[in-house]
């Protein structure tokens, strides 16, 4: 009998042998509140607290709640505690989330006394946040003259919400998925913009966001999850003493009603802002289907079964009919099933359209869909759908979250939503269930028949570019404004100011830290994990062997020493990777090379990895990398795919490449903003190393601008027949370079899987060709750059030559990146700049001090906030104590556990760039040592302003500004 504590009822337990867990369900006696236990042997503990938020408008109010909560409470009144306790923690990961119906506040660690510190702050400020005003104005949005204490001067909006929110509604994708739903649900809480709307969130008012907080943060509103090896009994101590024991009786849960459903579909058009000259072929077509209620796991496995089968590669019917027609050129990136809303959606179409295609792309797929219910489905692809099913239940991950927090959020919508969430996580039967239904060949057809095409609510979206969009927005913004300040009185003039005052000397107040609770550099651990390896052979091939708890998953790679490729095939590179594994190989078409990669695999990508080689900032280490993953039993397939894949890949099938190469230039746009900083801090960097180098040039700005030219030009057939050529050229260099293999499987897939190697890698192991190696070189030269794309806020990085990991500088330059971003650059930059991040980071492989800041209202004033950083840094001001908490920041960071394949990839990785045992430690040794005077002592020989490279991400309002400032302005 699992044991609980006296306060809470313990409902059940179910162990899962494929995750190698038992969920154990409690209940709160007297609140109601859930507790779902995943007990596991890992000592990364994960601990999260979600409340169902419906919000009823698009002011943000969930959002600017999430923020605000996390800015001070009863026990702990400081402004700050979140990002402080971010500096006085181990922790693994921190955030808090807000969905379209729910807001999470998770952490993990692998540390027992880190857990117990973040769990006394997490539930006294989701329970007891102060929520002051002053928070609201900062988080959320508030008034403020551009000059903070004339009135005289123009009304602006300030807020950290407001300025993240017009950045994320910058993305046309957002805007897509946003106005999808609008449609999809007229009546409820998905009708609504849950992050808010920039135009919308100045209309919250303090007294709003205090009521929604005492509506919906009850703990009878409220779920919890926890994973580890912290026993339930533990954690339900601490719920109990730190916050449940407070409230005297239940109250009733808020809960999302369900949609009123249409009688026939409908028909919606939008428009999203678009700076650029060209217009042409930039609409979305969208159809939506509203389905049924997401709590039935069998249910949700369906609907992605279904989606599956009709679009998960270019072998799936309804993908292949989209990628096939001339109406645009790629399937949307909202294609396929959205399971978290209480009622789910299946959505499909077109990218890269125009409007008066809009009903022949409908009839396009409707007719498809219609086709399929006529002819029915290959069995084989239905089969090979839910093969993919059961190696993502299988697969152990924790590479991007920790493990545990992934299976947590997968759980999440059935606890919220009155649904299973331990069905959720046990799909076992359920897929077994399935596999006896689809031996019924109608299963599919039936299920487009009665989800889909007998389904009256439907929408289609039409969402149409607008160059004029944009400068509209803003223009009836100012106007807005400016009414409002006309309308103004002496007094209320006056408040403004007095708020705007107030709120400054609230951000220059230095907090009493000591009031939280914190781990020390005395709980660092001191050695770090040493996964061991084994070297064996396949043939000539070497072949690298890591044996871990992959529950019955194979991962194979395959890695090339890089040629030496000319200019044009480097620049080409990008475009072969996503080519080489999407054509047809082994003697199959592209069909059925991807029915077959399906199959028997969890699909098969391809890259170019450049790394800086430690001692020699002039050289770099370079490989071509092909990895696929399989279930155990599909082992020897896999091998022979790998080879079929490189060796004898269909460079002949050139509307395949055509399309192939559509959809990468269909894809770019949309995620500049999403990584804005980070493509920015790329273009900063690009001079410095030929590794930052490569990155600028194939996946930063200059990669981007070079697929959107070559994308043109391939519009001629001649062209595109040359083209097809330089890729085949590319193969033939790789097949004859010097080759080795990775080898990462459980105890019981290891003897067979190197038995499928032996047997099926045939060419691999022959011995390579000696040839010329890879050359590519930095050019030193000094970088002012501004690129300008469709943004309502800026991107801004500055960077500084460094050094490379290995030197004894290095670790210290780690810690001073730290220090910056939490002792000045996150209050000047955040706080009082209104940006939603920015920061300082020492980059290893770009040998490179970086400034950034991330969705950013500001631009020139940023870069004098990164100057000023310097001159903090030598004030009395920096302590032991703030690097103290910096090396927290970075031992954490680098401490982050993955999944134990991931685990064992890294150390291969590692190994092969030199960055031994040795090196590493040596490395983390500096980084503990830091103390203030070598901190500064590093600054100095680093932070020169005449040696700093810039680069912003910016709109074209901003263009004459940056020229006025000695920027070189490109278009994206």
């Amino acid at each position: 009998m699992s044991k609980s504590h006296p306060a809470f009822e313990f409902i059940g337990r179910h162990p899962i042998e494929t995750l190698n867990l038992t969920v154990e369900h409690y209940q709160h006696k007297v609140t109601g509140a859930t507790h779902y236990h995943l007990a596991a042997d890992d000592p990364q503990n994960v601990f999260l607290v979600a409340l169902r938020t419906v919000p009823m408008d698009s002011t943000g109010v969930a959002h600017i709640l999430e923020h605000t909560v996390l800015c001070g409470s009863e026990k702990y009144p400081v402004r700050d505690p979140f990002f402080m306790m971010i500096r006085r923690s181990l922790n693994t990961f921190m955030n808090a989330f807000t969905s379209s119906d729910w807001t999470a506040y998770p952490f993990a660690t692998e540390n027992r006394k880190d857990f117990q510190n973040l769990l006394q702050v997490y539930m006294d400020a989701v329970f007891f946040p102060n929520l002051d005003e002053l928070d609201f104005a900062q988080e959320g949005h508030r008034f403020e003259f551009e000059e903070m204490d004339n009135p005289d001067s123009p009304l602006t909006y300030k807020g950290v919400v407001f300025n993240e929110m017009k950045g994320a509604m910058s993305s046309p994708i957002s805007r897509l998925w946003q106005s999808l739903t609008e449609s999809l649900y007229p009546t409820n809480t998905y009708h609504y913009n849950s992050g808010g709307e920039p135009v919308d969130i100045p209309d919250l008012t303090h007294q709003q966001l205090v009521a929604f907080h005492q509506a919906h943060y009850h703990p009878s509103n409220s779920v919890f999850m926890t994973y580890g090896d912290i026993s339930a009994l533990q954690h339900q101590t601490g719920f109990e003493e730190l916050a449940l024991k407070r409230f005297d009786s239940p109250v009733p849960q808020v809960h999302v009603g369900l949609e009123e459903r249409f009688d026939k579909p409908q028909t919606v058009e939008k428009f999203y802002a678009l700076d650029e000259e060209e217009s042409a072929h930039k609409t979305h077509l969208v159809l939506g289907w509203l389905l049924g209620l997401n709590q039935d796991p069998k249910e949700v496995l369906k609907g992605h079964l279904l989606s599956s089968v009709l679009l998960d590669n270019s072998a799936s019917p309804l993908r292949k009919v989209l990628e096939e027609t001339d109406l645009g050129t790629a399937a949307s990136p909202l294609c396929g099933l959205e399971e978290s809303n209480k009622e789910m959606v299946f959505s499909v179409g077109l990218q890269g359209s125009e409007a008066e295609h809009a009903e022949a792309v409908e009839h396009l797929i409707i007719d498809e869909l219609q086709r399929i219910v006529n002819v029915g489905v290959d069995q084989q692809q239905v089969e090979a759908m839910l093969h993919q099913l059961e190696l993502s239940q299988r697969e152990v991950g924790g590479d991007s979250y920790p493990y545990g927090l992934q299976l947590i959020l997968h759980a999440l919508p059935g606890a919220l939503h009155d649904g299973d969430p331990i069905a959720l996580l046990d799909l076992d039967d359920a897929l077994q269930e399935l596999e006896e239904e689809i031996k019924n060949p109608r299963f599919i057809p039936n299920l487009i028949q009665s989800w889909l095409l007998d389904n009256p609510h439907r929408v289609r979206l039409c969402m149409r570019p607008d160059k004029e969009l944009a400068k509209r927005e803003e223009e009836t913004e100012k106007q807005k404004l400016a009414q409002i300040q006309a309308g103004l009185s002496v007094s209320e003039k006056q408040q403004i100011v007095d708020l705007a005052l107030a709120l400054a000397e609230r951000q220059e107040q230095i907090d009493d830290a000591d009031i939280l609770p914190e781990v020390t550099k005395d709980d660092i651990p001191t050695e770090i994990k040493i996964i061991q390896g084994e070297q064996g052979a396949v043939g000539d091939l070497p072949v690298h062997q890591y044996q871990c708890g992959t529950n019955g998953l194979v991962y194979e790679q395959v890695l090339i020493d890089l040629p030496d490729f000319s200019e044009h095939e480097k620049a080409i590179l990008p475009l072969f990777n996503t080519c080489l594994t999407e054509v047809g190989c082994g003697g199959r078409d592209y069909i059925q090379t991807q029915e077959f990669q399906a199959a028997i695999s969890g699909g098969i990508s391809a890259r170019s990895a450049v790394h800086s080689k430690i001692g020699d900032p002039s050289a770099c280490h370079s490989h071509y990398i092909l990895s696929s993953k399989a279930l155990n039993r599909n082992q020897e397939a896999l091998a022979g795919l790998m080879e079929d894949t490189l060796y004898s890949a269909r460079f002949d099938e050139l509307a395949r490449i055509k399309d192939l190469v559509g959809q990468v230039r269909a894809s770019v746009d949309h995620g500049i903003t999403g990584n804005g900083h980070g493509l920015a801090m790329m273009a900063a960097t690009q001079s410095f190393t030929p590794m930052a180098k490569w990155k600028f040039e194939r996946s930063g700005f200059a990669g981007i601008q070079f697929i959107k030219q070559l994308h043109e030009q391939l519009k001629d057939s001649t062209r595109m027949e040359s083209f097809a050529e330089e890729l085949k050229g590319i193969q033939d260099k790789l097949t004859q370079a010097p080759k080795q293999g990775l080898l990462v499987v459980d105890e019981a897939g290891h003897a067979s899987a190197l038995n499928g190697m032996q047997s099926r890698w045939k060419k691999l192991s022959q011995p390579a060709q000696r040839q010329e190696g890879f050359k590519l070189q930095a050019s030193h030269g000094q970088i002012k750059q501004a690129w300008v794309t469709s943004t309502q806020v800026n991107f801004c990085a500055q960077a500084y030559p460094a050094v490379l990991a290995d030197h004894a500088d290095a670790p210290k330059l780690a810690v001073l990146g730290a220090c910056l971003r939490n002792g000045f650059l996150h209050s000047a930059i955040r706080e009082k700049g209104g940006a939603y991040g920015g920061g300082a980071t020492y980059n290893g492989e770009a040998a490179a001090f970086v400034f950034y800041s991330y969705r950013d209202p500001r631009l020139l004033e940023t870069y004098d906030d990164f100057a000023k950083a310097k001159d903090w840094l030598m004030s009395n001001e920096m302590t032991q104590a703030k690097v103290d908490e910096a090396i927290l920041n970075v031992i954490s960071a680098m401490d982050r556990p993955g999944s134990p394949a991931g685990e064992a990839k890294k150390a291969f990785y590692q190994s092969l760039y030199g960055r031994t045992h040795d090196v590493r430690m040596a490395y983390r040794e500096g980084v503990i040592s830091s103390t203030v005077n070598e901190l500064r002592e590093v600054a100095e020989r680093y932070l020169h302003p005449e040696r700093a490279s810039s680069a912003v991400l910016t709109h074209s309002g901003m263009k004459e500004i940056v020229a006025d400032e000695g920027f070189d302005v490109f278009t994206l």
